[in-house]
């Protein structure tokens, strides 16, 4: 019965409750922009220092409206109690309503020694100036401060800055595992961390020690925590004394219960404080200690270390239904933070333990006490005896990446734990830095400083499906279920986890293609992919597999005409296959929202995907496979309007598509095939959606597999985020040189001729006709030619000559790609010889590998970049050599490459042909083609590195894990993460199939990045020089772009801070939070403003940058 009640009565009219929490003004919940709105700059006089103009939209809900005064307690008078005024800062509220109980119980204790006054502050909040000079206010007068997980660091800095001024008149600092800039404020009694890093003590070397990964130093505390106080308790030393204490405090604090904290604030008020020492103390408990690590379920009678007594347990409960008892039920592991469970704050976690149980799916809910969840999940998660995982599913409630939490994570060692898992990795979020009432009004969603930490992290690990569950309230601080969202949290936790147990012949799979670009009769199209190949190559395969693909036809051709009839098909051609009418009355239904598109479609079914009387679904069925046409925005004419418009919504027809597929065909999963639809820029919040946000409503309860272009992680990780997408990178075509044709092919041989001819009687005439012919070419409009027939010196003929020849050589080398990619087939040798081309044309120091046209120019005593900038003025000499360099390295890759080719063209068994080829002198294939060229000098130590690298890389390119990475995610397995980006810059991106991720915000921009950033800052602001009169631009104008800034690592925001004259710094963790200036001598020319205009997803995506300017302030 108490399980019963426990499940239903929060659920019960929950819609009412949410819209009583909105103000009567307030916007529509689904109001979105999406896209950034243009500031314009303040006129005035230029300042003497640089300034940053960035033009981002705005929105409400940015940063918490919260007060300290909420956790404020003060005591009656009494003239005759020593009065002891304690101040907490903290990253999340969970500790309020124990810190403010345990004050209380203690100033309503007759027998109490001293009257506590407490205030606390949430660290987020000492943004606002107003708070923070609260805060140092309250620190003028307080004898002891607590912090604990303070990881932002520049707020880090300025609680150090507070904190301080004060420490030395403070009777005790007591800082729990935050940055070592706030951790050196420790001070009890003599014990100090203020050498912390420094000092010899096993203490402070075990910090030194694991400061590269907060979670393993966080864990180690833990051990300290339990054995430490037991040894320093014999110490006769007062510092040994102290230094037992503040492990005690450390015990104290990470209990976490009103007990606990009272006797915190006894022990080190009696201690420390002088009018109550000299009294000789205050007498206190000891702390009463919780596993750090376990499973605890509310209706438990124990936590439990053991997973073997757990299952027991839960196997005779009384309480359980049918459901629960049925073997095949899912089960699905939950990570919870021990913090919320023993300061009482887990209303939230309850109400997803109950939901799942009425749901019927079994749960393993584990916690741990530190920053390191890899080891208990591993120890509670994973059957000890067989290695196979408990469960089918994980669901992190904490919000944190599973190694480092907020502090520094380890993903590597996160990955490998979840791949021994292989589950489905979800990771949910409870509101930290706003109240539910603000993210409900918010367009923008979650705060952005939650984004960074909580969803932008953990997608390194591979976790997905950002679904927010969990409120605050704004005057207790406690959490509570947001039931709405707690439904559908279970209800998609639970369908992944049927995945894994659902046979292959049974799954249904929905395939949706879509019209791209939108509206332009683009029916089954997507970026550099062949789409219907795709699809034939996929279902050819899940068919082998088991899938049930009943009526498949013999060739992709046959599938485009079975599904649209016509390849040119336009999207409202009657042509395209109908697959199910849909009735109004059914619609309406079986889609809860449809009555809120009538504001802008009329009744239903409008005359979108309509024949007048039903809603049509486009597409064709194949046994248990359905692919279907995702229907278009709907806005004829003006397609991105649905991005900027706040009151617009998706169209019948696009909600009737979704409607079917889960409803109807019931998929288990639908597969987005390619890049990209529209379902995931529909209006809602940007990040941390609500059940009226159109992607929620729309994706509903189906798990989203979306495969999508390796180089497009920007707009992949707003499908991860909006609509609950495991996105699986596919490779795109190598791109290969664009060539010649006609007219400037003859120009190229003109020219050939000139070289050859240019000392004889001849040289003047062909000069008149590569002038002429590049006249007809238009190349007249880039480079300035003297008329025809004018007498030319010898010098100008070769300098005009020479700048056409760049100019030619410009067009040839620029990429082109080769084809479409098709799923499931690998590159061919000519397409990989392409692709490492252009990997070996850059340097890469960080590695010691150096530039392939690099190791060919220092042959012949040049510098690349000395033959590039010749080049590009026109000098016919290092127009000719870098012409030749090109060639070389494109003929000594080819070599190289043919040595793993076999007879049809593919690239095969490329490790054992590497290892018989690489470190054999004068048998390396690459060795032998240059040794028929000019460059027969060539480094070979250089050449092997470099052709070492290449060779790792030539695997990774021909590696294929997109098929295979899709049947795991529809096996309901884990799919290792990846970056991103551009694979020649960056190859780590290979081999593709992976869930493709972004990067962490706070990572950019790299060294290398800012390297690059001031060889291009140089050479503009050189060349503006030079076109201005010998004057630097006063003011430059950029665009910011995410997925140019996730290829680059930061390269395009490196050039802004270069022009200004600040350089990025990195925090203890490696994160770039802040800039300091560049002497003015160091960088010999004056700072330049910047105006920066940032694209929407850049906004989305790295907020730390976008407050770039308050960094610089």
């Amino acid at each position: 019965m108490a399980s019963s009640s426990l499940v239903s009565t929060p659920f019960a009219g929950t819609a009412a409750a949410q819209k009583r929490l909105l103000p009567a003004p307030a916007p529509p919940l689904h109001s979105f922009l999406l896209s950034s709105a243009r500031r314009q700059a303040p006129p005035g006089v230029r300042r003497a220092a640089a300034t940053i103009r960035c033009a981002v939209a705005g929105g409400n809900g940015l940063f918490t409206q919260t007060k300290p005064e909420v956790r404020r307690v003060v005591p009656g008078p009494d003239p005759l109690l020593p009065r002891v005024k304690l101040v907490y800062v903290v990253l999340e509220a969970q500790y309020q309503s124990s810190v403010t109980a345990a004050v209380q119980q203690l100033n309503a204790d007759p027998r109490r020694a001293a009257a506590f006054e407490v205030v606390g502050y949430l660290v987020e909040e000492l943004r606002d100036e107003d708070t923070y000079r609260t805060f140092r206010a309250d620190l003028a007068d307080a004898n002891v401060f607590i912090g604990s997980l303070i990881f932002v660091e520049e707020l880090a800095l300025r609680v150090r800055d507070a904190v301080q001024e004060v420490r030395g008149r403070m009777d005790a600092v007591l800082v729990f595992p935050s940055m070592p800039e706030v951790m050196r404020l420790n001070k009890l009694g003599s014990f100090s961390m203020s050498q912390l890093g420094q000092s010899k003590s096993p203490f402070f070397q075990l910090f030194k020690r694991n400061k590269a990964n907060a979670g393993n130093f966080a864990d180690s505390m833990l051990k300290l925590v339990r054995t430490l106080p037991k040894v320093l308790k014999y110490l006769p030393s007062d510092k040994a004394q102290d230094a037992r204490l503040y492990i005690l405090s450390l015990q104290f604090w990470l209990g976490g219960s009103p007990d606990n904290l009272q006797n915190l604030f006894k022990m080190v008020a009696g201690s420390y404080v002088p009018a109550l020492r000299a009294g000789g103390g205050i007498a206190y408990d000891d702390p009463v200690l919780y596993l750090d690590a376990g499973i605890w379920h509310p209706l438990a009678p124990q936590m439990y270390d053991d997973v073997k007594e757990y299952l027991n347990w839960y196997g005779t409960r009384r309480d359980a239904g049918d459901g629960l008892r049925d073997p095949d039920a899912p089960v699905i592991g939950l990570v919870l933070q021990r913090s919320h469970i023993v300061t009482g704050d887990d209303a939230h976690y309850v109400a997803v333990i109950m939901e799942l149980e009425a749901k019927g799916a079994k749960v393993i809910p584990i916690f741990a006490g530190g920053l390191d969840f890899s080891g208990p999940t591993q120890r509670f998660l994973v059957d000890p005896v067989t290695g196979k995982p408990f469960v089918n599913a994980v669901v992190s409630l904490t919000g944190f990446a599973l190694v480092g939490g907020p502090a520094r994570q380890d993903h590597p060692k996160a990955i490998a734990a979840l791949q021994k898992l292989d589950v489905p990795y979800i990771v949910a979020l409870p509101l930290v830095f706003q109240t539910t009432e603000e993210w409900l009004n918010s367009t923008l969603g979650l705060h952005p400083i939650q984004v960074a930490l909580q969803v932008a992290l953990p997608e390194l690990d591979g976790g997905m499906e950002p679904i927010v569950f969990a409120g605050r309230d704004p005057r207790t601080g406690k959490s509570h279920a947001l039931h709405k969202r707690v439904e559908q949290l279970c209800t998609r936790a639970i369908r992944w986890a049927q995945l894994k147990r659902k046979t292959k012949e049974k799954k249904k799979l929905a395939i949706t293609v879509f019209s791209f670009p939108p509206d332009k009769g683009n029916v089954g199209t997507a970026a550099y992919l062949n789409v219907f190949n795709s699809i034939y190559s996929v279902l050819s395969d899940l068919k082998k597999d088991g899938y049930n693909v009943e009526g498949l036809p013999d060739t992709p051709e046959a599938l485009i005409e079975e599904v649209i009839h016509d390849k040119e098909a336009q999207f409202n051609s009657p042509n395209l296959n109908v697959a199910y009418r849909m009735n109004v009355r059914e619609y309406q239904y079986l889609t809860p929202y449809a009555s809120l598109l009538e504001e802008n479609w009329g009744k239903p079914p409008g005359h979108l995907n309509s024949d007048g009387e039903n809603l049509l679904v486009y597409g064709k069925q194949y046994g248990n496979v359905f692919i279907g046409v995702q229907p278009t925005f709907g806005y004829e004419g003006d397609p991105m309007r649905l991005l900027f418009s706040k009151s617009a919504s998706p169209h019948h027809g696009f909600a009737a598509y979704y409607t079917f597929v889960e409803k109807i065909f019931q998929a288990d999963a639908v597969l987005h095939f390619g890049t990209h639809g529209s379902l995931e820029f529909m209006p809602g919040k940007q990040v941390g959606m609500s059940d009226t946000c159109y992607p929620d409503s729309l994706i509903g309860n189906i798990p989203n597999i979306y495969y999508y272009a390796a180089n497009n992680p920007s707009e992949a990780t707003v499908a991860k985020r909006r609509s609950y997408a495991n996105t699986i990178s596919y490779l795109t075509p190598p791109a290969e040189n664009a060539g010649l044709y006609k007219g400037l092919k003859q120009l190229s041989e003109l020219i050939s001729s000139y070289q050859s001819l240019k000392d004889t009687g001849r040289g003047a005439q062909i000069v008149s006709s590569i002038i002429s012919t590049a006249k007809q070419c238009n190349l007249d409009k880039d480079v300035p030619l003297p008329e025809e027939g004018e007498e030319l010196p010898p010098k100008e003929r070769d300098l005009i000559v020479g700048k056409v020849y760049a100019k030619i050589m410009e067009i040839e080398s620029r990429l082109l790609p080769c084809g479409l990619h098709v799923i499931g087939e690998p590159p061919s040798a000519i397409e990989a010889v392409a692709t490492l081309v252009n990997i070996a044309a850059l340097d890469r120091p960080e590695e010691g590998i150096s530039s392939l046209p690099g190791i060919l120019a220092a042959t012949v005593g040049r510098d690349i970049e000395d033959v590039y900038r010749g080049s590009d003025k026109g000098i016919l000499a290092d127009v000719e050599l870098l012409r030749q360099i090109t060639e070389a390295s494109r003929g000594a890759i080819t070599a190289f490459v043919e040595k793993t080719t076999n007879s049809k063209g593919q690239v095969v068994n490329v490790a054992n042909n590497l290892s018989t080829i690489l470190g054999f002198g004068l048998s390396e294939p690459w060795v032998q083609y240059l040794s028929t060229t000019k460059f027969i000098r060539a480094d070979r130590e250089k050449l092997r590195v470099l052709f070492g690298f290449l060779g790792e890389c030539l695997k990774l390119v021909v590696q294929d894990n997109e098929l295979g990475s899709l049947k795991l995610a529809l096996e309901g397995s884990y799919v290792e993460p990846g970056p991103g980006g551009d694979p020649i810059r960056n190859p780590k991106v290979l081999p593709t199939g992976k869930n493709i991720h972004a990067l962490d915000p706070q990572a950019i921009p790299t060294a290398a990045a800012l390297k690059s950033a001031k060889i291009v800052v140089d050479r503009l602001l050189e060349r503006q020089k030079a076109d201005n009169g010998g004057k630097y631009p006063e003011t430059v104008a950029l665009v910011l772009w995410g997925t140019d800034n996730i290829k680059t690592y930061g390269e395009s925001l490196a050039q802004v801070l270069w022009m200004i004259g600040v350089r990025p710094v990195a925090d203890t963790f490696g994160r770039v939070n802040r800039v300091e200036p560049v002497s003015l001598e160091e960088l010999g020319r004056p700072r330049i403003d910047v105006v920066v205009n940032c694209s929407g997803v850049f906004r989305d995506l790295f907020i730390n940058q976008v407050r770039i300017d308050a960094l610089l302030h």
